[in-house]
């Protein structure tokens, strides 16, 4: 089984800059991707960022498109969602989660962390 770990939220002012981490343990091998997922109260789950665990193949939401980066770092099984330019729409919980497929769709996902709160104030 594949444990994943997120951190780095928190309350930043629009246009502020957060880096989130997910740091993955036991059977990484198993993982084809990884995934970035935001949820704010009242809204379904929506995909933000997707990268492979090769790290070769990157893809992002519309929303976030220019301004979030997603990025792994091969040594310490970490994936990481550098936000900036960030805005009040951007608060949500943020959730990290592994696939088998170059899915979008939460419910392909199979593993996920217990998320991350971001806060944007105006």
């Amino acid at each position: 089984q594949v444990q994943l770990v997120e951190s780095g939220g928190g309350l930043v002012q629009a246009g502020g800059s957060l880096r989130l981490s997910c740091a993955a343990s036991g059977r990484t091998f198993s993982i084809y991707a990884m995934g970035w997922f935001r949820q704010a109260p009242g809204n379904e789950r929506e995909f933000v960022a997707r990268i492979t665990w090769s790290g070769l193949n990157t893809y992002y939401a519309d929303s976030v498109k220019g301004r979030f980066t997603i990025s792994r770092d091969n040594a310490e099984n970490t994936v990481y969602l550098q936000m900036n330019s960030l805005k009040p729409e951007d608060t949500a919980v943020y959730y990290c989660a592994t696939t088998k497929s170059l899915a979008i769709a939460p419910n392909r996902y199979d593993v996920w962390g217990q998320g991350t709160q971001v806060t944007v104030s105006s």
